[in-house]
């Protein structure tokens, strides 16, 4: 990654082409990742929350996954989405914490044939007290936050992509590295699950779920642009 001290011989705005971005980031303009962060930062937050099933977790992975990029920004084929890249990043930094920690992960086949009872239960059994025809949306996020964390590790993150960040069969193929047939397998599996406890909630809540506000995309931007002064990069 390039001195973060460069500065952009042009003012960028909020309608700066991608490339030009990609651009001057690569160069070590810290404006241009800057902007970059902050048009993908919901996605890749997103991502990376799926995988940990943890908001600082995921913070910190997506923050690491950041410095990753932007050293290796410069080597990026222009013919691939820089989004389907980044979730790559995000989600291969996520998966090795996973590793790392020893956590179980629910196999795909083993998940399908016979899935652990307490995840069964948990997902079709409607909560001890279902939130009132008129309760805050924010209640019913909850509820839908927290059925998706007990989703199978196989299905979770292709949910995630498909449903709440609504990308297509085929980027969610390219970026998790996985067949198109095996997302759509996943993604009815996880729906399927989820559908019997949620019924209607899933769609009218879906846009809010694992809330993205600004002062989280604005700790991860601080987080990834003072690590990299220290870096001296």
């Amino acid at each position: 990654m390039p001195a973060s001290t460069h500065r952009s011989p042009v003012p960028l705005s909020g309608a700066t082409p991608e490339p030009e971005l990609i651009a001057r980031a690569a160069t070590g303009d810290a404006k241009a990742f800057e902007a970059i962060m902050r048009r993908h930062n919901q996605l890749l937050y997103r991502t990376a929350r799926s995988i940990l099933r943890s908001d600082h977790e995921a913070e910190d992975a997506l923050q690491e996954a950041y410095l990753r990029a932007w050293q290796a920004l410069a080597g990026f084929r222009a013919d691939a989405q820089l989004s389907t890249w980044l979730v790559r990043i995000v989600a291969n930094e996520a998966l090795g914490r996973l590793r790392r920690r020893s956590a179980e992960v629910i196999p795909l086949e083993a998940a399908m044939a016979a899935p652990d009872p307490d995840i069964q239960a948990a997902l079709v059994a409607a909560p001890q007290q279902a939130p009132e025809h008129q309760a805050q949306r924010a209640q019913l996020r909850g509820i839908l936050e927290s059925r998706i964390d007990l989703l199978p590790d196989a299905f979770r993150t292709v949910f995630v992509l498909r449903a709440v960040q609504e990308m297509e069969v085929a980027e969610v193929a390219q970026a998790l590295g996985i067949p198109e047939s095996t997302v759509r397998t996943r993604f009815f599996r996880a729906r399927s699950l989820l559908r019997e406890g949620l019924a209607s909630a899933i769609d009218m809540t879906l846009p809010d779920a694992y809330a993205f506000d600004g002062a989280r995309c604005d700790r991860i931007v601080a987080g990834v642009l003072a690590r990299a002064g220290t870096l001296g990069r």
